[in-house]
């Protein structure tokens, strides 16, 4: 499985390589526009999963950095994540009756 997230890394900065190189050296037309709204739409995934993410994220020791990867690299990262990470919990405000049954 390690593997199959090292390789989906890989694929996705050599996506993010030709998107950076699309936006500076612009392919033929057709080929430029749809490599920059797949890019974009890519991006807006990645930021939905940021957004879904947010709470495991916020336990996290670099959480700036994760937040990065998983921009770049989306699933792939947040799978490597372990997920065994602790999630701070609310407590509720709520006083506990002790005996009043």
């Amino acid at each position: 499985m390690k593997k199959l997230l090292v390789m989906g890394k890989v694929l996705a900065a050599i996506f993010w390589g030709v998107v950076l190189a699309n936006l500076l050296q612009p392919f033929a037309q057709p080929f430029a526009l749809l490599l920059q709204l797949a890019g974009a739409l890519l991006l807006l995934i990645h930021g939905l999963e940021l957004w879904a993410f947010n709470k495991r994220l916020a336990t996290c020791q670099s959480p700036g950095q994760e937040r990065v990867q998983i921009l770049l690299f989306g699933i792939f990262h947040l799978h490597g994540l372990s997920a065994a990470q602790p999630v701070a919990r609310e407590q509720d405000d709520l006083p506990l009756e002790a005996g009043n049954a």
